[in-house]
């Protein structure tokens, strides 16, 4: 599918050749001449560059959640640095220069299962503070979040991404649980890059159809049936993701893909097969962020209360041009957003008379869907 280019602009520019995430980095920083002004270390361990830290001049750097030995770090503020030291006893980075895998949130889910893994420990952390009403709580998840759109605007930096949205209760092994893989599949094959609500059901979906993208067509059903044995996260999300990562294990060279999930909706686990997950505490940003970035497109699956949510969010900015020409949108299965919850009929008035009337379109089924985008970002 050849799609133009994307009609909102991307963030500008990430501030690359001043952040540093990796030790390699910061040893090349060192490297060059004069100070260190200017430079944002971001959650490196600085440990085992004592000497290093000692004989440079760090003043106007910024160093955020960096291990370093006591002598290192009062050094580096006695010349100016401002150092914002790691915090202990959290189950998250707040500083974190990355995004998260799924073998990073599901760590140990092999061996103890679903409740010990940092995914399940950051939602009970969320759980204890959400409503304590402690500014140190509500500082550390702004500062994450902050952390984590960041790390997301330089991973999607020059890609034309397709949102497909859908809801959580589609189950594994049903028609459209297999629908939703089959238009991830095409969306990936097609050069876009799919993201999604990073949860379970059509989400998961999605991004499974991603995953398959450069494998054999003859993987899909053989997927599909490791998958089927654990249908829902309920009652267990434990044999729900290590069916998954079985998956992942039996074909290990997956295509990428893109998931946005939240803790605020903490009794919906991330799936596994999108290869990056921006998580977020706060829904709101994870929801504007999600929306924002689709400069393809978006794919609404059908869904309930938040897919409804999702396509008014996104229509909005199209409605208004807040963010330049209205970008796509695709509405799939006409007696759902017709009749189930007639979404359609009020979009296609708010459409009407303004340039996102040629950028809306409802279809009959799934597999029209990647057809129907293609069609609407050539209006």
């Amino acid at each position: 599918m050849a799609m133009p280019p994307p009609a909102h602009r991307p963030p500008g520019p990430r501030g690359h050749g001043r952040e540093i995430h990796t030790l390699g980095e910061f040893d090349a920083a060192l490297a060059r001449p004069g100070p260190l002004a200017g430079i944002r270390v971001q959650s490196v361990d600085l440990t085992d560059r004592t000497f290093a830290l000692l004989s440079a001049s760090a003043g106007g750097a910024v160093f955020l959640g960096c291990a370093m030995e006591p002598e290192a770090a009062a050094k580096v503020r006695a010349d100016g640095a401002l150092v914002f030291p790691p915090v202990p006893d959290l189950p998250f980075d707040p500083y974190r220069s990355r995004l998260y895998t799924p073998d990073e949130l599901y760590a140990g889910i092999g061996e103890t299962g679903y409740a010990s893994t940092p995914d399940a420990l950051a939602y009970a952390w969320f759980g204890r503070t959400r409503a304590d009403g402690d500014i140190f709580s509500s500082m550390l998840r702004s500062l994450h979040d902050d952390a984590v759109s960041d790390a997301l605007d330089e991973l999607l930096e020059g890609k034309q991404v397709v949102g497909v949205m859908g809801g959580h209760a589609t189950g594994r092994g049903t028609e459209a649980y297999a629908g939703a893989v089959g238009l991830g599949r095409s969306l990936a094959r097609s050069g876009l890059t799919v993201a999604t609500g990073g949860g379970p059901g059509a989400m998961e979906a999605a991004n499974l159809g991603a995953y398959l993208a450069p494998l054999p067509d003859e993987t899909l059903p053989e997927a599909l049936a490791v998958l089927s044995a654990a249908p829902s996260f309920a009652p267990s999300v434990t044999e729900w993701a290590r069916a998954a990562f079985a998956v992942r294990a039996r074909w290990p060279r997956g295509g990428d893909s893109l998931g946005i999930p939240t803790w605020f909706y903490g009794h919906e686990p991330p799936n596994a097969f999108a290869g990056h997950l921006a998580k977020y505490f706060a829904n709101a940003l994870r929801e504007d962020g999600l929306l924002a970035r689709s400069t393809a497109g978006v794919v609404f699956l059908p869904g309930a209360a938040g897919t409804v949510q999702e396509i008014f969010t996104n229509a909005t900015p199209n409605y208004y041009g807040s963010l330049g020409a209205p970008t796509p949108m695709v509405l799939v299965d006409r007696a759902h957003w017709t009749a189930h919850l007639p979404a359609w009929p009020l979009l296609e008035a708010l459409a009407a008379d303004r340039p996102m009337a040629a950028r809306v379109a409802l279809v009959d089924s799934v597999d029209e869907a990647p057809a129907a985008l293609e069609r609407l970002a050539k209006a």
